[in-house]
Parts: C-alpha cells; structure tokens; sequence
C-alpha cells in the first residue's frame, strides 16, 4: 500500500500534519514528543508553539526560519517594528492573548497579522470575522511575540481612557465632607478618574511596588516599578498633567491648591471584602508640574513567612535565635528598597504572640499589623524615634521595633532598651554588616555598649529572580568564574544561567529574592569593638567564623540557579 510522503505516521491511527510534521521531518522534533506536545497544548488550552517554547522542547528562532521556509511566508522580526496603537486596537486584546498573535500592519483591505503557527487556521478566522479584513499572516517568533504583546496592550489600554472603567472602592481617613466638595472640582472628569483607576488596577495585576507619575516639559509619562526596576507603560497627553496630579491629590486627601511644597498622603483600595491594598501617596513640585508617586503596600507581604524571604537554613536559624531572645538588639541594614521593613515585619510576625506587649514607631507606618501598637513618627509635633521610644518603655514593652535609628540621642535609648531586658528591632543605612558597628560608633555610641547590647546585623539586598519558564543556560569560561568569586572546586557541577524572557515574565526574570549577610556578634568580634577596631578587621573575623558577605550570598544564589551572574553584580560588589 502507498503511503503519503506528507504525513508522518506516529502510531497506528494516528498521524501528524501541519507544523507538527515539518517538525518531525525537520528533526527538530521526534515523533512521540510532538505526538505528547500537541495532546498536551489542547490540555492546557495553550498554543502548540507556546507550549514547545515554554517547556524547551524546541528553540523559538527554529520553529520561526522552520515555518516560514516550510508554507513559503515571511518572517518578520517584530523588534524592527514600532507597534502601531490604531492597528492593535482593531483585535480584541483576549483573542491576542489567546492565540499569541499580533496585529503589525494594514495595507487597504488587507491586515498583516504576526502567528507562529500559521497551520492554526482558527485564529486567522477569528480575526477576520472581528475586523472584517483579509488576512495575511507573517510568522514572527514566539519570544518577540511575548515581549510586544504587553507593551501593544499597554498601548491599547492607553487609548482606552474615554472608555468605560468600572469604578474602584477607595477609601481614606480624612473628613468626607471635605471630599464631597473636592470631587466637584474640574480635576475630578470622568476620563482622567477612569485613566487612573485603570493604571492603578495595572500596576496591581503586574505586582508593581510604585507608580511613578511624571510630567515634563514636551511628554508625560507613568512608570511602574517591578522587580525593582523602573519601567516606562504609559504616555498621556501632557495637557493631561495638572489633572492627573489634582486627581491623585484628591484621592489621598491633600490640599490641590497646595503646589509649592511636597504633600504626603495614603489611600485604601478594597479589592475584595476580604482584600485591601493601602497606597503611600507623596507629590513633589518639579519643573514642569507636580510629580506624584504611589507606594504600594500590600499587607500580604508581611505575612509571607521566613520561608519565602530567601534565608540560607544556617542564615534562617541565627535569625531565629536572635529574636527569641529575651533582650537584645537585632539591626537590618540597606539602602531603600532592600527589604528592610519586610524582614522586620516578618519578624514581628513571628513574636505576636498573646503574650507579649509588642510597639513600633515608623516613618510612616506601611502596614497595618493587628495586636501589635504602632506609632506614627511626626517630627513636626515632637513625635520623634527618641520620644516614641521614652514613651514606649513607660508602657512595660517585651518588643521594641524603630522605624531607623538616625541619630545619637535615638541609638542610645534603643541600647539602653537592648539592656534593660527588651529585644529592640531597627534599621541602619550601611552598605554591609561590619560597616554598621562602626556607622554606630561614628554616632558617637560608646564601644562597650555596641559590644553588651547588640546581638545580629543583618544586611541584604534584593536580587530579581529567574524565570523558571525560560532561563537559559550559558558558558562562562572558568577563570572568568573564578575571577568573580567561585572557587576552584566548584566549577566541575556548576550551572549558570542567563535571562531569556517570555509571555511570563518581565524580561526573563519575574519576583525578587532576597541576598542577606547574617551576622552574629561574637565574643572575639565584641573584643574587636572595644578595641577600636574598624569594619575591615570586623569583616575578616567574620570570613573566619564562616559568615558569607552579601557577595558571597549572592554567588550561592546563582549556584541554586536563582537568580543570574549579571544581576548579582547589580546588586552587590565584587
């Protein structure tokens, strides 16, 4: 019996066709994978491509030459393409998504669509009957797709300000009278409520820590920062900026008629009945108008659990220890952005107890933590670290947690709390553990104090972590290797990877980690305070007893395949 060149048999009754088989016959892919692959992809309700991509059973490069050689179509690198917004807004940004395909260019009646499968017929008839257009197709890479498909909707969204949104539940603190009459104002129009609901309820969905709203001379433009880095996602018209700024300020019940000096204020915005996110709100007056960024402090994060912080299992239990005693201090260093107020949060968390009569004072309060006392610093008022704490230990505390210890007059209470049977929590801004003993005796904080009250320091930083879905492994010659910080003996299991990107993730990295040097005060190291001596040999005496720095940490990172070389030499020194 003839066969069929075209099909290629898998087992009996079931054949190939299509991309599959051009596969199978290019060996880029064996039979029974590509068989498993498509069953799977229709489980999962995911593109055949995608799903090759996402699980590396093929490189997406491969499968893009491969199609467009095999059904004699162009291939088009999207990158070279500026996306057009008029263009994109033709499809429904749900089909988009669903088929992974993306609209590029419109030639009269005909609409140049970018698939990386064009045997799936399905999506070019669903985009035909929605825009009434015929249909070209050009093949484009599944990781191009998935890099311009978020800034093409980010762009669609844009042009979606005069459109319906629905509204948001915000609530704040202040005097709902004065709201009432503020809502009248001209700043309060329907499109630029319905522009901000909309950027909030992205930024949301993207798990960003700020919106940043910033206008400039000839542009204006809203950036959110994820992962730790700052991202451009909108550009609204700059006429735009007085609203936008008199909106926000509206919502965080500051004064609008107020532009010359900075303002600070917070809102609450109810997700669920069972979910709030509460935003941090500060303007400053710039150049060309008022800048206003948005901090978002979801409580959840303070309920992550040490787990999830990233600790080594030695740095976790050192942690551990440390808090349970009955008296101490224990100190989180780090620039801003670092992790600090999480950590202390995590560890606040942890002590809550029924028992025990915990008190904080912030700078502000971020989160709202039940059955423990939190104070608000307001120095303007004379509510300052230092009187907080007096009043603190008034009140018969166990725990004790400053917002940052900034001058003398604060450490020196904090240190007589540490000694007087209290455990203390507080942050310093250093760039290391060491460097903190002597940032506190620069204070003017006597040696045998530092050395009687002060039990662990803790340094960290945040590194973005790799995405699971795509990182890419890669070659880095071994003196390379041992030139940034790995030994010798390492090198022979050793697994590097590179950030690639993908549909999930903010280029190939998606969540952070964190990077911590865990520091306990020992005896010989107290002998080095009293001593006089400096963060140098502090440090060295810590090598010896076997503390990794944050270097080192970050290097261990890298090793467990965490997180990338590139982005550990971002956040730390070699």
């Amino acid at each position: 019996m003839a066969t069929n060149p075209n099909t290629v048999t898998t087992q009996p009754g079931g054949q190939l066709s299509g991309l599959a088989r051009q596969l199978v016959l290019n060996h880029l892919l064996d039979e029974a994978a590509a068989l498993k692959a498509l069953e799977q992809s229709r489980k999962e309700n995911l593109p055949f491509v995608a799903y090759l991509v996402e699980n590396k059973l093929a490189r997406d490069k491969d499968i893009a030459r491969l199609a467009a050689r095999s059904f004699n179509l162009p291939l088009f690198d999207i990158d070279a393409l500026e996306i057009d917004k008029a263009i994109v807004q033709l499809v429904d940004q749900k089909l988009l998504r669903q088929h992974h395909a993306l609209p590029l260019h419109k030639r009269g009646r005909r609409l140049f669509v970018g698939v990386s499968d064009p045997t799936n017929q399905r999506v070019l008839e669903d985009v035909k009957f929605q825009t009434r257009l015929d249909i070209e197709p050009v093949i484009i890479s599944e990781t191009q797709w998935a890099k311009a498909i978020e800034s093409a909707i980010d762009t669609q969204a844009a042009a979606m300000v005069d459109q319906e949104i629905g509204d948001l539940d915000f609530s704040t603190e202040s005097d709902s009278s004065r709201v009432e009459t503020l809502t009248q104002s001209d700043a309060d129009d329907a499109p630029v409520v319905r522009f901000i609901n909309q950027v909030i309820l992205q930024a949301i969905n993207r798990g960003a820590s700020d919106i940043h709203f910033e206008p400039y001379e000839k542009i204006y433009r809203v950036r959110f920062r994820q992962d730790g880095m700052l991202d451009e996602v909108y550009k609204p018209p700059v006429t735009m900026s007085p609203r936008l700024a008199a909106r926000l300020k509206i919502m965080a019940q500051l004064d609008i008629a107020e532009r010359r000096v900075p303002q600070d204020g917070r809102l609450k915005l109810y997700l669920t009945k069972q979910r709030a996110i509460d935003f941090r709100v500060n303007t400053m007056p710039t150049l060309y108008g008022e800048k206003v960024v948005l901090r978002l402090l979801d409580p959840s994060s303070a309920q992550m659990g040490i787990d999830a912080l990233g600790y080594e299992e030695r740095q976790k239990e050192l942690f551990l220890k440390a808090i349970h005693k009955p008296q101490g201090m224990v100190l989180v260093t780090g620039p801003t952005g670092s992790g600090k107020t999480v950590s202390l949060y995590t560890a606040l968390n942890i002590l809550n107890t029924p028992e025990v009569n915990i008190s904080t004072a912030e700078d502000p309060v971020e989160i709202n933590l039940p059955g423990i006392n939190q104070v608000n610093v307001n120095p303007k008022v004379g509510m300052t670290f230092a009187s907080a704490l007096r009043a603190f230990l008034r009140q018969d505390p166990d725990i004790v947690m400053v917002g940052e210890i900034r001058d003398l007059e604060t450490a020196e209470i904090s240190i007589k709390a540490a000694q007087t049977g209290h455990m203390v929590l507080s942050t310093l801004h250093t760039n290391s553990a060491p460097q903190t003993l002597n940032r506190l005796m620069n204070m003017g904080v006597a040696a045998y104090n530092i050395a009687s009250s002060v039990t662990l320091i803790i340094a960290q930083r945040l590194g973005r972590r790799l995405c699971n879905h795509c990182k890419e492994e890669i070659h880095i010659p071994p003196e390379e290797l041992i030139h940034q910080g790995f030994r010798e003996d390492e090198l022979k299991d050793l697994t590097i990877y590179k950030a690639a990107g993908c549909d999930q993730c903010n280029r190939g990295y998606k969540g952070r980690v964190g990077i911590y040097e865990v520091m306990p005060l020992s005896e010989e190291m107290g002998r080095i305070i009293m001593e006089g001596g400096n963060s140098i040999q502090i440090a060295d005496q810590a090598r010896r007893e076997g503390i990794n720095d944050l270097r080192q940490s970050g290097l261990n990172k890298v090793r467990m395949g965490m997180t990338s070389l590139e982005e550990i030499n971002r956040v730390t020194t070699e």
